[in-house]
């Protein structure tokens, strides 16, 4: 079916994503240049890499709630949105004020606004349980594509421009995404072709974000693991002792002939074809797109959001649902629903005898009144669950009850209590310290 409709053998690909790139590179670049980011351009833009905006707002509601998903939110964007392609030009200062449509990733200081409830911009900050990725209030720095500063203005965010790196844009990936959404729409759900159109979306974006170096893993003994560990022309990640003086290496081998400056330039036929500014763009253009629901004063609560989806207590407006790409579809209406933390949810399905349960790394269901329980402060609840543990050095892999402790979290909001029963959250304050990390301040 692939090499009938794009003409491209399957075989020569190793993973889904891999297939989607080759998909996409034979059937769809055409004259676009994409440029390969490396080296310090990529660990820049990586710090600023977030994905999608997951926070609970409101633990608890016995009245009607109704969750909505966007129709294919990532292939919607790619389709609809410019990316950042072509040339690349580094700038110092505010680029913004000599041109306000200059479009690339810039180096900023932000500033929040002090009585935002639902914060918009995520940023990586230090917490007492180490890196969290956070929705925060206050003041802080950090490197953002240049449409979410734009669209973060309209909710009352200042910026101060620092530097930057501007890109040209065009519209890339419309053909390769309206092609395979009208075969998934035009198929059946049994029909091969709709699982296939529908992965091959959804795989392609992620695969411009991988990392850029090329590791090799290679069985080597102890003798031959001595030199490399001796020599300054490899860097070695890590290592698995196999026995018999033999070791499993992962490591990086540098050009002899460019080792002078290897820290930063790597062999330029150890690189990936990679380019993190689209993957990038693609996950904030989809906090954008979702941002809409976040707008404050509006006509419905909000009391949970994921990547995609919304969960609110009044349906939307007709406008907003369809079938089209980036349209809203009602999934359910809860009569009752329990929200914990993020990926943790659950609620009794209107007019039907189910219930949904969600809670991530966990497959059974957990019923409604046991999640109700957990909005007592420090309640607990300790179920048992199957994992699954390997030990490639052994060759075998082991099947262990493992407990799984199900609690309230405030990875990503404080908590808010009433006579210790959770009732809501509110956004974590941070600033910057002396050694530019983000922290909360907990003040």
């Amino acid at each position: 079916m692939i090499f009938d409709k794009f003409n491209v053998n399957i075989w020569k690909s190793a993973t889904l994503p891999s297939l989607a790139f080759r998909i996409y590179r034979s059937n769809y670049l055409g004259k676009f240049q994409i440029p390969r980011i490396t080296s310090i351009l990529y660990d820049e833009i990586k710090s600023g890499f977030t994905g999608g905006s997951t926070d609970m707002f409101i633990p608890y509601s016995d009245k009607p709630v109704y969750c909505y998903d966007v129709n294919s939110l990532y292939p919607y964007v790619m389709a609809e949105m410019d990316m950042p392609v072509g040339k690349i030009t580094y700038f110092d200062g505010d680029i913004l004020q000599i041109d306000p449509e200059a479009f690339g990733f810039f180096d900023v200081e932000i500033t929040t606004p002090e009585d935002i409830n639902i914060p918009i911009l995520q940023t990586h900050a230090r917490t007492d349980n180490g890196y969290r990725t956070i929705s925060p209030k206050g003041t802080w720095r950090g490197m953002y594509f240049s449409e979410e500063i734009k669209n973060a203005r309209k909710f009352g965010y200042k910026f101060k421009v620092l530097r930057g790196y501007r890109f040209e844009k065009a519209k890339i990936f419309k053909g390769y995404i309206t092609e395979l959404y009208s075969i998934k729409e035009n198929s059946l759900k049994t029909d091969a072709m709709y699982l296939i159109s529908k992965l091959l979306m959804n795989s392609l974006f992620g695969r411009f974000s991988m990392d850029y170096k090329f590791n090799t893993n290679e069985i080597v003994s102890g003798e031959n693991f001595d030199v490399m560990t001796k020599s300054n022309l490899f860097l070695i990640y890590d290592f698995l002792d196999l026995g018999e003086d033999n070791k499993l290496v992962t490591y990086e081998k540098f050009d002899l002939k460019r080792l002078e400056q290897y820290e930063n330039d790597f062999q330029e036929s150890n690189s990936a074809n990679v380019s993190i500014p689209i993957s990038a763009a693609i996950t904030a253009y989809a906090r954008i797109h979702m941002s809409q629901f976040k707008i404050p004063n509006q006509d419905f609560k909000l009391f949970y959001t994921d990547t995609d989806s919304i969960f609110i207590d009044k349906p939307l407006d007709k406008s907003m649902i369809g079938k089209e790409l980036g349209k809203m579809k009602l999934e359910y209406i809860l009569e009752k629903s329990i929200f914990i933390t993020s990926k943790i949810y659950g609620g009794q399905i209107q007019g039907e005898d189910k219930s949904i349960c969600k809670i991530k790394g966990y497959k059974e269901k957990v019923s409604i009144k046991d999640l109700e329980k957990l909005l007592i402060k420090d309640k607990k609840l300790e179920l048992f669950h199957e994992k699954w543990f390997k030990d490639l050095a052994e060759g075998n892999i082991q099947i262990v009850k493992n407990p799984y402790n199900l609690a309230v979290t405030d990875n990503k909001r404080k908590l808010v209590y009433e006579n210790n029963i959770l009732v809501g959250t509110e956004p974590y304050s941070i600033s910057t310290n002396s050694n530019g990390e983000n922290q909360i301040d907990n003040n």
